[in-house]
């Protein structure tokens, strides 16, 4: 059988790729390599003793528009945290906390007030994001259309002055021109370096940057009600519904096209045909497929600690910790931080004060338990350790991830009253339920080259002048499309690119 569509990868972004596809009336095959699906946003019970299921190797939700939700008419809901931010400090010899709510409010004014001692930094915070807000509400909706040209969205979107800081030069500049305090800096730094090993000074930082902030007009990171895997399992139900063909364990190995169409060999020896290719690899895994010369990009740098908690750890500010950790709980992460440990790790070692954020899943969403594990008071800790490239594991990755866990758990710890590791649930053979992943176990269990959770360097969400593409997802190949977190609007968990490259296919006569 010819098909008119092969989907390879089984991930959230191949399998709405797959689900427009089939709604459109095509014939789609989807082709996964491991034997179930979801990929990286897959959730598992990763403490087999305990039935808690976790989303290993994701996120929160910010990008998924709200209209692919209604396109696919997806049964899947995200939930707002209250809290978008705590970050523990010492001042004058006092634990303290700057606390920042979701909504500006009496709370996060007065925390400004105590780190700053003035009005004037939660002033600029107020004036900054909404900038940054209006300029999203602009940007966002573009996402699901043909790309712009640079010319063309800095006119759609009209702010002359935040497009120059946001697009034009580095973040560091306006970071430092709006903010003077260090620690409210890296509070807003963070978002442009999640999964980007870049200094602050790197426009790579405002991709990154940008990509956090836009999603649905807002840059609110929500919360998936029953973890990652909850979309997936939806993603699943639809388009089965739909039509399409899911294969497991059939991992791709050859990719060949004619005038007549694509051909994919699988490892198994299966071969099969399509009029076009739509791939949720990376695009350097693509190309060794195709047996071309692929261009090495950033490495990553995420480091994802997942732990099982019996108990919250007690905070040395007496914050509550019901709301500390239900936000992102940002540790070690102010600006001239951040700018060292990304010096120490480009010289070669692991920061000995590791950045690191987390959150608590289940403060907001206690679903990923069983009954009987929220009723204890069990609780998840997802904890990312930024400025972690690939190269500090290359050498031992074991002993390398046991000395990054030390520092970012010794970080933690340096502002907690309970040990984190007091806290630990434990395995009946007396171990902790803590799991660490490094860039190297990222790129061996889910293919994601270097551990770079973008699959290559961010680009803009526009095009420059003169490039023909017109959805981003255009590969040399007219018959083959990327549709994962390679193409151009591809990164972070949005599953933009799969609807942008099922209307690309679905624009051929």
């Amino acid at each position: 059988m010819k098909y008119d569509a092969i989907i390879m990868g089984a991930g959230h972004n191949g399998l709405i790729a797959a689900s427009y596809l089939a709604k459109a009336g095509k014939s789609v095959l989807m082709l996964e390599a491991a034997d179930e699906i979801g990929g990286a946003t897959a959730s598992v019970r990763a403490f087999k003793e305990y039935d808690a299921r976790l989303s290993r190797y994701s996120y929160l939700v910010a990008l998924l528009p709200d209209q692919i939700v209604k396109d696919l008419g997806l049964n899947f809901e995200t939930i707002s945290r209250e809290v978008s931010s705590f970050t523990p400090y010492v001042k004058d010899g006092k634990d303290c906390g700057l606390h920042i709510s979701r909504i500006w409010d009496d709370e996060t004014e007065d925390s400004f007030q105590q780190l700053t001692g003035s009005d004037h930094e939660g002033k600029s915070w107020q004036e900054f994001y909404s900038e940054v807000e209006k300029f999203a509400q602009k940007m966002a909706p573009t996402f699901l259309q043909p790309l712009l040209t640079r010319s063309e969205m800095k006119a759609h979107i009209g702010q002359d002055k935040a497009w120059e800081y946001l697009v034009e030069k580095p973040i560091s500049e306006v970071i430092k021109s709006k903010f003077s305090n260090d620690l409210v800096r890296g509070v807003v730094l963070t978002d442009a370096l999640i999964g980007t090993f870049v200094s602050a000074e790197s426009i790579q930082a405002n991709i990154c940057f940008l990509y956090h902030l836009m999603g649905n007009g807002t840059g609110e990171w929500k919360v998936p009600r029953g973890g990652m895997g909850a979309l997936v399992k939806e993603l699943e139900r639809v388009s089965i519904s739909y039509g399409v063909q899911i294969k497991t364990n059939s991992e791709v190995t050859e990719v060949s096209t004619d005038s007549e169409g694509v051909t994919v060999r699988t490892i198994s020896g299966q071969s099969y045909s399509a009029q076009y290719l739509l791939s949720n690899a990376a695009p350097a895994h693509l190309d060794r497929m195709r047996g071309k010369e692929f261009k090495s990009s950033l490495s990553g740098s995420q480091l994802k600690i997942n732990m099982l908690l019996k108990a919250l750890p007690r905070l040395k500010s007496g914050a509550d910790p019901k709301r500390a950790f239900s936000g992102t709980f940002h540790i070690n992460e102010s600006y001239l931080e951040l700018e060292a440990a990304y010096v120490t790790a480009k010289n070669g070692a692991i920061a000995e004060h590791a950045p690191s954020e987390m959150y608590c899943h289940t403060l907001t969403d206690p679903s990923i338990l069983s009954d009987e594990l929220a009723s204890k008071g069990f609780h998840t800790l997802t904890l990312f350790g930024l400025h972690t490239p690939a190269e500090l594991f290359e050498k031992d990755n074991n002993e390398a991830k046991k000395l990054a866990a030390k520092r970012c758990l010794d970080a933690l710890n340096s502002y907690l009253l309970d040990p984190i590791e007091s806290v630990l649930a434990v395995n009946s053979d007396g171990s902790v339920c803590i799991e660490v992943k490094s860039p190297l176990d990222l790129e061996r269990d889910v293919r994601l080259p270097r551990g770079n959770i973008f699959h290559r360097d961010l680009s803009f969400p526009f095009k420059e002048e003169g490039d023909e593409q017109i959805w981003g997802v255009e590969t040399d190949d007219p018959r083959i499309f990327i549709c994962g977190a390679g193409a151009q609007r591809g990164g972070g968990v949005s599953g933009i690119p799969g609807h942008n490259a099922a209307m690309a296919v679905l624009s051929k006569r």
